[in-house]
């Protein structure tokens, strides 16, 4: 045998001894109940939905999560995930495979995950499905954008056309951003303001430096409830040209392990029908929409 084939057995070998190393990390259910405990990947520092205050951890997806692992019978062991470039790489590296770089162990659930057809159908370059590995099941959340503006310097928003004139603020490299700049032909991006987060963006508006904030539902109805403010008001405009403005949110497991996804499926809907998420949402002031599957 040459020197270059057995060079490309070993790494090979290597390769596969990887793979078969992060795939041992994958825990079926009956490992999970057995072990008392349930691993949880949610995002790290994103109020409403998972952060930490004092050390404590906090937020919709946490209080719903632990509802879940009480539901199961198991302690709630929470993994907390800085996010990638990509959803892609969030179910890579918390899911299926692992990342060698962050060197964490692979959660049994992730959540806040799209529950989307055409995303789970989604395919690479050579025809592969992207998440092949993941089972996205579970819709929790429907999920939209919102304008939230000060009725101090802004008597209504009927439309996003008053941003010609009146400035608002925006996450940096979102959705509305892309949107705010690009739409009726760019004229709105000269009042378009970027922060590097929402929380920022709220914050220019109580300094008065923009009028209204543009940012996912949710976030915005935290932000309103922690300011307490009676000036900052919620816009009922529409968004043209926007595309998809309702999407609904969901959790992702490994894909060989739908018993525990069948599992948290049916506490889910016995806490969604039971009012017990909607009073989730409500203790961070959150509305609340139930999920299409639900209804």
């Amino acid at each position: 045998m040459s020197k270059s084939l057995r060079r490309f057995g070993v790494l090979l070998g290597g390769l596969l001894l990887c793979c078969q190393a992060a795939m041992a990390q994958v825990r079926d259910y009956d490992q999970i109940i057995a072990a008392g405990e349930l691993k949880v990947a949610v995002y790290k520092d994103f109020a409403p939905y998972s952060f930490q205050v004092d050390g404590q951890p906090k937020g919709v997806d946490v209080d719903l999560v632990a509802a879940l692992a009480k539901a199961l019978g198991v302690q709630l062991k929470l993994i907390w995930a800085p996010p990638g470039e990509k959803l892609d790489d969030d179910l890579r590296d918390y899911i299926w495979r692992g990342s060698q770089l962050r060197d964490q162990q692979l959660a049994d659930l992730m959540m806040r995950v799209p529950y989307d057809r055409d995303f789970r159908q989604k395919r690479n370059d050579v025809g592969e499905l992207e998440n092949e590995h993941a089972v996205m099941f579970g819709p929790y959340q429907r999920e939209c954008w919102q304008v939230a503006y000060d009725r101090r310097r802004l008597e209504a928003v009927p439309s996003v056309a008053v941003f010609q004139q009146n400035p608002i603020g925006v996450e940096v490299d979102s959705v509305p951003s892309f949107y705010l700049t690009s739409v009726f032909n760019g004229s709105l991006s000269a009042k378009t303001h970027h922060y590097p987060s929402v929380s920022l963006a709220f914050a220019a508006m109580k300094n008065a430096e923009v009028d209204a904030v543009m940012a996912m539902r949710g976030e915005i109805d935290w932000q309103l409830h922690e300011a307490g403010d009676p000036q900052w008001a919620l816009a009922e405009n529409a968004y043209p040209n926007m595309g998809r403005q309702v999407w609904e949110i969901g959790m992702a497991v490994h894909e060989s392990n739908r018993q525990l996804a069948y599992a948290l499926e049916e506490a889910l809907e016995g806490l969604i029908r039971d009012g017990s998420v909607q009073a989730i949402y409500a203790r961070y002031g959150l509305r609340y929409e139930v999920p299409e599957m639900y209804q």
